[in-house]
């Protein structure tokens, strides 16, 4: 009896591993990747590239993200059911980088006679996969002649993708100095014209406003304030902003909500989360009310840099999980050219909107909008930025 039981335990157990063996499909009647190619760092998932010629065939982890970090030929493997016979299913997509160069900055450029430094850094340029660019002038110029100089830049990325740029070289005697605006942005008539119900009016701080008195903002109108914790500086070094602890103390005890931002210009990964440890060291568990803000704005000197614009999204996506991994709201500060050009903001953190204009025609979601940053309020000597917040 016992060896009967064992024969029929031994039937089941082959029946079963029958069910299970996987049928490679060769004739590919039922599905086909329908691209040859896709752009290297596209979120692309198994689902779209897939052409499903039977819709009774069961997919398995259509959502399955193709790998497209990395430039190259990928192995796609796709596993699906139909007839409850399961099969394989195999191809290759290749990844490619076919984005030209941008190109961030004007193309009249002024600079004074005996000009010695690199004039293919006079423009502004990145790419979204590499931060190796070669720069090739066209035309004649003379850094040693007053003149007008018409050039032809060609800028080129490691795919051999080329963006052509005309560029006009004005050689001068001298370069005059811009006298600063005159125009001043009054806090009261921001608030009578932006304040309500669900917003809120307030500014945001630096050691530039020098001493500030917090009771007064929040008697003008104020209801939060966005202050710099701290600021890294072109040799490279962290350092608490000089009035960020009176800042907070003062703010706090006035009723003001409060929140924090770190002005960075790290260009890795590992950087940046060494400048959010630092932000999270440099609170010590104090208690915020808004978030803790990533603000890297050095565009102008961008080409020094020699990173991508995918790079420059993941340093900010590494210093906001590590904030937000101790507890704290993570948010993207930047400007609107930046936000519709650069920032992808794939993870859909909060936006803090610079954009100096009375109506903004930003069209991403934002949180805060800094709207101009020659504000005047009681409480603080001399020009400030103002922001309004949209309460959710």
């Amino acid at each position: 009896m016992k060896y009967i039981k064992l024969c029929l335990l031994c039937l089941l157990l082959v029946g079963c591993s029958k069910k299970e063996v996987i049928y490679e499909d060769t004739t590919n009647d039922f599905l086909n990747i329908n691209k040859e190619e896709v752009e290297v760092y596209d979120e692309v998932s198994l689902n779209d590239i897939l052409d499903i010629k039977n819709q009774e065939i069961e997919i398995t982890s259509k959502d399955y993200k193709i790998d497209t970090n990395s430039l190259g030929d990928k192995e796609i493997t796709v596993y699906y059911t139909y007839d409850d016979k399961k099969y394989v299913y195999k191809d290759k997509i290749s990844v490619v980088d076919i984005t030209p160069p941008l190109v961030f900055s004007g193309t009249s450029k002024t600079v004074e006679l005996n000009y010695d430094k690199d004039i293919c850094n006079l423009i502004t340029y990145g790419d979204n996969y590499t931060g190796d660019i070669k720069c090739q002038i066209e035309g004649d110029y003379d850094l040693s002649k007053i003149g007008n100089y018409k050039l032809l830049y060609t800028l080129s990325d490691s795919s051999n993708n080329e963006t052509k740029v005309n560029v006009t070289l004005n050689v001068v005697k001298k370069i005059n100095s811009t006298n600063p605006s005159k125009t001043k942005t009054y806090f009261k008539d921001i608030y009578n014209t932006h304040k309500k119900d669900d917003t809120e009016i307030g500014i945001d701080v630096s050691r530039w406003q020098e001493d500030i008195d917090f009771n007064k903002v929040k008697e003008a109108g104020a209801t939060f304030v966005m202050m710099r914790l701290g600021v890294q500086s072109n040799n490279r070094e962290l350092s608490i902003d000089t009035y960020y602890k009176e800042n907070i103390k003062k703010a706090k005890e006035a009723g003001l909500k409060v929140g924090v931002y770190l002005y960075s210009i790290a260009t890795s990964k590992e950087e940046a989360i060494e400048h959010a440890d630092f932000v999270i060291k440099t609170l010590d568990k104090e208690t915020l009310d808004l978030p803790v803000v990533f603000d890297w704005e050095s565009w102008s000197s961008w080409n020094s840099f020699k990173i991508s614009f995918h790079d420059i999204n993941e340093i900010a996506n590494a210093f906001l999980e590590r904030i937000e991994e101790n507890g704290y709201q993570g948010m993207l500060y930047s400007s609107k050219f930046y936000l519709e050009t650069i920032w992808t903001n794939k993870k859909n953190y909060p936006v803090w909107l610079a954009h100096y204009t009375k109506q903004t025609n930003y069209q991403g979601d934002y949180v805060i909008w800094q709207l101009c940053n020659n504000g005047r309020i009681n409480g603080v000597n001399g020009d400030v930025d103002i922001d309004i917040m949209y309460n959710e």
